[in-house]
């Protein structure tokens, strides 16, 4: 027989073919998706049906119907033809969002010294974006400043008092504008306080597994209307004679203390998910437990638990309406405040108004769930889509 090779056997391989047209198409996907089963097609057709009811009344008083300019209540205290009813009122009253959008965003905070907020919220996207973007160096350096630099910063800017800036207390400061600072303040303080409270819950030492218990248990055990109460009445009480706290600042201490109970269990449900061997590897290296928790351990646990971790942030974000019961009003409090304005009452304001808060917290709260998406994708956790 001879040695060489069968003419049949290829030497290189074909290169892929892209695949067939019918699959790539807009058809193929509306198939797969909508009408693959019967169950599908009758969920798509009831969705469809619902939409056909429903979206053009709303598309016709957000949009058609809905006054977009204006000075007072009158551009809106208006009957479409023909309407006898309170739902025969003309549609949306976005001429108040408008006059009001400043107040919204800012709250009372002098108009003069509004640059202020402006220049920390440019220096906060630009010490936020780099950190987001896995793949830009100094990550240490950036979270150095974005979590120690900036609040100070920021603190002196929006307070004033100091430099040359005005004073501008803290009732003054309200809108869009105290719902990032209570979100930011409460991110930047619970994870690495739920780190160290679970860490302390999993401790073989007893006293430090008793205190993190239980304050992770009565935390979690009241609402957080309950411990804004606290944090606004009992915090003074611990301090020196004489000495007081600002509101605000009580309701930072509250809002951080709420959401490190919630994120200890998060963290907590991670530690769970790693593997003995994990932490006998690290002994076996000789790591100190320190250099075992940072280096081996963490890292696992807080890709692992990424979806609940964020969960937890878009809930304090949310959360943070709570605080107009202490007299601090944030997005939500301040919109619900111009509904009494005598100059915007109308039977439509207060549904604009509502509409105009819901979107923005949903515009937050959408985009931290696809970055929590994107980053699942990018530390590869395995989870399937």
């Amino acid at each position: 027989m001879s040695n060489t090779s069968p003419h049949y056997v290829r030497s290189e391989m074909l290169t892929p073919l892209p695949p067939p047209s019918s699959d790539a198409s807009a058809a193929a996907w509306v198939r797969k998706n909508l009408f693959a089963s019967p169950k599908d097609t009758v969920l798509t057709l009831l969705g469809a049906l619902l939409l056909i009811l429903v979206l053009p009344g709303m598309i016709n008083w957000l949009f058609i119907q809905a006054t977009w300019t204006g000075a007072d209540r009158s551009v809106c205290a208006t009957l479409v033809q023909g309407g006898t009813q309170p739902d025969g009122w003309s549609g949306a009253c976005w001429a108040f969002v408008g006059d009001r959008f400043q107040q919204f965003i800012f709250g009372r905070y002098p108009i003069e010294e509004r640059w202020r907020p402006i220049l920390v919220g440019i220096t906060l996207i630009a010490l936020l974006v780099p950190i987001l973007i896995p793949k830009l160096p100094r990550k240490g350096l950036n979270a150095l400043l974005l979590f120690v630099v900036f609040p100070v910063v920021a603190f002196f800017l929006l307070s004033g008092g100091y430099f040359g800036l005005s004073h501008v207390e803290t009732p003054f400061w309200g809108g869009l504008m105290v719902t990032l600072i209570l979100s930011f303040v409460g991110i930047a303080v619970s994870l690495p306080l739920g780190i160290l409270l679970a860490l302390g819950r999993r401790s073989q030492m007893p006293v430090i597994k008793t205190l993190c218990v239980g304050f992770i248990e009565i935390i979690r055990g009241v609402p957080l209307i309950t411990v804004l109460f606290m944090a606004n009445v009992m915090l003074p009480l611990f301090l020196p004679t004489g000495w007081t706290i600002d509101n605000f600042f009580r309701a930072l201490v509250g809002v951080a203390l709420f959401a490190s109970a919630y994120m200890a269990e998060v963290i907590r449900g991670g530690l769970q998910a790693i593997p003995k061997g994990q932490f006998e590897g690290a002994d076996s290296l000789g790591l100190s437990y320190w250099q075992k928790i940072w280096l081996v351990v963490m890292p696992q646990a807080i890709k692992l638990v990424i979806p609940g971790i964020v969960n937890t942030f878009i809930g304090l974000f949310k959360d943070t309406s709570l605080v107009s019961i202490i007299g601090m009003f944030d997005l939500l409090g301040v919109v619900q405040l111009n509904f009494r304005d005598p100059s915007w009452i109308t039977p439509v304001t207060p549904l604009t108004g509502l509409i105009f808060a819901g979107f923005i917290f949903w515009i937050f709260c959408f985009g931290m769930s696809r970055y929590s998406g994107f980053m699942e994708r990018h530390l590869d956790t395995g989870h399937k889509r």
